[in-house]
């Protein structure tokens, strides 16, 4: 299980026009890893007020880039779907042990170009409205004309400049084709990847959750059990709430992402 607060940067979106991805055999498109998916909830989800089978809806809000020659324009629906929702209610006996609440919810798919693309991906890192609307404000001890601003996990972005650095003044990542991209940097329960991809206002080693205070991810999407996201907490219902974002990555075959 993981949760984390951090330091939360600005992307700048744009449509392009669409390829195709990859196919199955079934002629069915797939997306194959590395990807990421930098996605913005158009919707809250909560453990206290969602039920088993309501909607999930997101969209990318920057352009992906697949290693095929695939663009993902930023707008992209991602859906999904609530699997279960167990609210918390407080047992007022004394010295109770209070009962865990969740939230799972399963990410189904991409709405990519007419084509219902079906998603196999575990959530990299995902954070709360004001992180995420925090990765988009300039940094307000910074008064030159292009201020710079703290991406989610601590990288620093200047929009003015194609160069994104971590706080020890590496470059990890560059602001081009309308967004930032970066290979991935291991961190914690998060794999590195040598593959460029997008992360959006997310940090290359960004993990974990970042403004959910006393929630946990109890489950984040593997191998064994892909795109599902399970929140728990033993103090309040877990919300996912309207403009949340998160980073999906897809999993590759060899990947063993366990829960966290």
């Amino acid at each position: 299980m993981f949760n984390r607060t951090a330091l939360p940067i600005l992307f700048l979106s744009c449509g392009i026009a669409l390829a195709q991805p990859g196919t199955n055999t079934a002629g069915t498109p797939i997306l194959q890893a590395p990807t990421t998916l930098p996605i913005s909830f158009a919707n809250t989800v909560s453990a206290d007020h969602s039920h088993t089978g309501d909607p999930v809806v997101a969209r990318t809000f920057q352009t992906v880039r697949l290693a095929n020659g695939t663009v993902v324009p930023s707008g992209t629906k991602v859906m999904g779907h609530v699997i279960a929702a167990n609210p918390f209610v407080f047992d007022k006996t004394p010295y109770a042990q209070q009962k865990q609440s969740s939230l799972s919810i399963h990410f189904d798919s991409l709405q990519l170009g007419g084509q219902t693309v079906p998603l196999n991906i575990t959530v990299r890192a995902m954070a709360d409205p004001i992180t995420s609307w925090e990765a988009r404000t300039p940094n307000g001890n910074d008064d030159s004309a292009f201020p710079a601003m703290t991406q989610i996990g601590g990288d620093q972005f200047n929009p003015a400049e194609t160069p994104v650095v971590n706080m020890q003044g590496d470059v990890v990542a560059y602001n081009r084709h309308g967004g930032v991209y970066a290979h991935l940097i291991s961190n914690d329960h998060c794999d590195a990847s040598s593959v460029e991809v997008s992360v959006g206002i997310y940090s290359a080693s960004a993990c974990g959750l970042y403004g959910f205070v006393e929630v946990s991810a109890e489950e984040v999407g593997s191998t064994a059990r892909p795109s599902t996201l399970t929140l728990v907490s033993t103090r309040t219902s877990p919300k996912i709430w309207k403009n949340s974002t998160a980073l999906l990555e897809v999993l590759s075959d060899r990947q063993a992402v366990a829960s966290r």
